[in-house]
């Protein structure tokens, strides 16, 4: 059996242009692509050369953010970072609110929400 891993999450957005530039921001990231959806709408996915974040807008958005109908369990998004404590201060500097921080086995953790309601986890399991 091959090792499977979690190439991309599709998360919808009021302006994907402010999130992507946040993504950017807050965990050095890189645009991966741009343009129309299948659906209508655009998307921008923002990542690594292995992983991204599919940020989408449908063509009715009015710049905020939109319910999705398959959107609703999701729960939050984790990003591992090296560095939790230069990253929290990016979160703060952007006008979010760091919450919830904990140290536990095997990391330390905080979480805040984007202007979209989006919960995101921020997890560290540098020594």
């Amino acid at each position: 059996m091959t090792k499977a891993f979690i190439e991309h999450v599709n998360i919808t957005v009021g302006d994907p242009d402010r999130t992507a530039e946040m993504l950017k921001s807050l965990f050095g990231w890189e645009e991966r692509w741009r343009g129309n959806s299948m659906m209508g709408g655009r998307s921008i996915h923002v990542g690594s050369d292995s992983h991204y974040l599919a940020v989408y807008t449908g063509q009715e958005s009015s710049g905020s953010p939109m319910a999705h109908q398959k959107g609703a369990p999701l729960n939050h998004v984790g990003i591992q970072v090296d560095d939790l404590d230069a990253v929290e201060a990016r979160v703060i500097a952007l006008g979010l609110t760091p919450f919830a921080h904990d140290d536990y086995e095997p990391g330390r953790r905080f979480y805040f929400f984007d202007e979209n309601g989006i919960e995101f986890e921020v997890v560290s399991y540098a020594a």
